[in-house]
C-alpha cells in the first residue's frame, strides 16, 4: 500500500513560491491518496484560516501569530506515515524559527526537512536552529549540489542525511524550440516573473533593456509586490521602477502584470518569451523556482551569478552576467535574440524530464521508501535530542 504523506508548509490560497511548490509536491506524491497539509497561516495572510475547495488537502492550520501552536500540529502530522518538512527563514515563529524544533522533536513518523534557504553566513541563531534541523530530521533535502556543499561545509551537520533533489517543473508548460509550440512575434518577447519587491533587480533590467536597439523587445515583469513589501512599504518599488522606465525612455515596451498568476496563465505567458531575465541582486539565492521553470520550459534564460544560476547555467541552457552590469545584461540578451543557432543549443540542454514534477516526486518516494525501510523504533529514538 502506498505511504500517505504529511506536510508543513504554507499552502495555497497563500500565494508565496513556498505554498506554491508545496501543493506541487502533493499533488505529485501518489495524487490525492491520503496525503494532507498542516497549513502555516501568519497574521497578515489574506488568505485566513479558513479550509476551503482551494485547499482541499488542509487538514489544520497554523496560525504562527498564536504561541504554542506547534503542538496541535505535530499530531495532526503524526497521522500519516511519512512527514514532510518545509523550511524557510521567516514562516515559523520564536527565534530564527526556532518553533519547529520541538514540532520536529514531537513527529514520531520520518521526517524529510526540504531546505528552501541555505544562508553562507547565517548569524548565530540562525546556525543553531538549521544545525539542530538537521540533527532531528530523518533526511534532508537541498535543491542544489551548491545548497548541499554550503551546509555540509560550513554548519556542523551529518552529510550522510542530505540528499540533493531539484525543484521541480511544470510538464505543461514545457516547449521545444524544434516543435514550434512556443509562439514566435515580430517583436522579441521578455519576460521576469515573481513576488516584487527589492532585490528582484528588475531596475538592472530595465537599463539593459534601454541599451537594446529599437525596435526594442517587450518586457514582460509579472507578478504581485511582495506582502511583506506592501506592508511595510507599499507598492514604493514597483512606482519607482515605472519612474525609471519613464525616465529610460523604455515605458512603452514595459508591460506590468501587478497580480499573481495561476499555472494555466503562468504557461501561456512563460509560452510567449524569447528570452527570461532573472536579474536578481541576491548572491545567497540557493533555489529559484523561476529559474528551473524557464529551464523547465525550454526557453533561454539570461541571469545574474547567484548560486543557483551558476549551478544550473554555467553548461546548460542559458547566460550569465555579473550583477547589476546592464551593459553586460543588454549585451547577452542581444546575443540570444540576434543568433537562433545559440539559442537552439542552449535550449538543447534544458535538463529534460529529470527536472518535471513527476521525477521529482519518485525521487522523494524513493527517500521515502528507504527512510521507512530502515528506521526502526529504537533509532526513531534514538533521532529525537533532549
Amino acid at each position: 500500500m502506498p505511504a500517505s504523506y504529511g506536510f508543513l508548509s504554507t499552502y495555497p490560497p497563500t500565494q508565496c513560491g513556498l505554498a506554491t511548490f508545496n501543493a506541487a509536491l502533493a499533488t505529485h506524491l501518489n495524487g490525492h491518496l491520503g496525503n494532507g497539509v498542516v497549513r502555516l497561516v501568519a497574521g497578515d495572510d489574506q488568505g485566513g484560516l479558513a479550509v476551503d475547495k482551494a485547499a482541499p488537502r488542509v487538514v489544520h492550520t497554523w496560525p504562527t501569530d498564536q504561541p504554542g501552536g506547534w503542538a496541535a500540529a505535530a499530531n495532526a502530522l503524526n497521522r500519516y506515515d511519512v512527514v514532510i518538512v518545509q523550511h524557510e527563514y521567516g514562516i515559523y515563529p520564536g527565534d530564527a524559527g526556532d518553533e519547529v524544533l520541538p514540532l520536529l522533536r514531537a513527529l514520531k513518523k520520518p521526517k524529510i526537512v526540504v531546505l528552501h534557504t541555505v544562508l553562507a553566513n547565517p548569524d548565530a541563531m540562525q546556525r543553531v536552529v538549521l544545525e539542530r534541523i538537521v540533527a532531528v530530521a530523518d533526511a534532508v533535502v537541498t535543491m542544489t549540489d551548491t545548497a548541499r556543499r554550503r551546509l555540509a561545509e560550513c554548519y556542523q551537520v551529518d552529510p550522510r542525511k542530505i540528499s540533493v533533489i531539484p525543484h521541480g517543473a511544470n510538464s505543461h508548460s514545457t516547449n521545444s524550440p524544434s516543435t514550434g509550440v512556443r509562439g514566435r512575434t515580430e517583436v522579441p518577447h521578455l519576460l521576469t516573473w515573481g513576488l516584487l519587491g527589492p532585490g528582484k533587480g528588475i531596475e538592472w533590467a530595465l537599463r539593459a533593456l534601454a541599451e537594446l536597439d529599437e525596435p526594442r523587445p517587450q518586457y514582460t515583469v509579472a507578478g504581485r509586490t511582495h506582502p511583506k513589501v506592501l506592508e511595510h512599504s507599499g507598492d514604493v518599488y514597483r512606482d519607482g521602477l515605472k519612474k525609471l522606465a519613464a525616465d529610460l525612455g523604455v515605458a512603452a515596451v514595459v508591460r506590468w502584470e501587478d497580480k499573481y498568476l495561476d499555472q494555466a496563465e503562468l504557461s501561456a505567458l512563460i509560452r510567449s518569451a524569447d528570452v527570461v531575465v532573472l536579474p536578481y541582486d541576491s548572491t545567497e539565492q540557493v533555489t529559484s523556482g523561476v529559474l528551473i521553470e524557464a529551464v523547465g520550459a525550454g526557453v533561454p534564460v539570461v541571469a545574474t551569478e547567484f548560486p543557483h544560476a551558476v549551478e544550473l547555467l554555467a553548461d546548460g541552457p542559458g547566460l550569465l552576467v555579473p550583477h547589476q552590469d546592464p551593459a553586460a545584461m543588454a549585451a547577452a540578451v542581444r546575443r540570444l535574440l540576434a543568433d537562433p543557432d545559440v539559442t537552439s543549443r542552449l535550449t538543447g540542454l534544458a535538463g529534460g524530464p529529470t527536472l518535471r514534477w513527476p521525477a521529482v516526486a519518485a525521487r522523494y518516494q524513493a527517500l521515502a521508501a528507504k527512510l521507512l525501510t530502515t528506521r526502526t523504533p529504537a533509532a526513531a529514538a534514538a533521532s529525537v535530542p533532549a
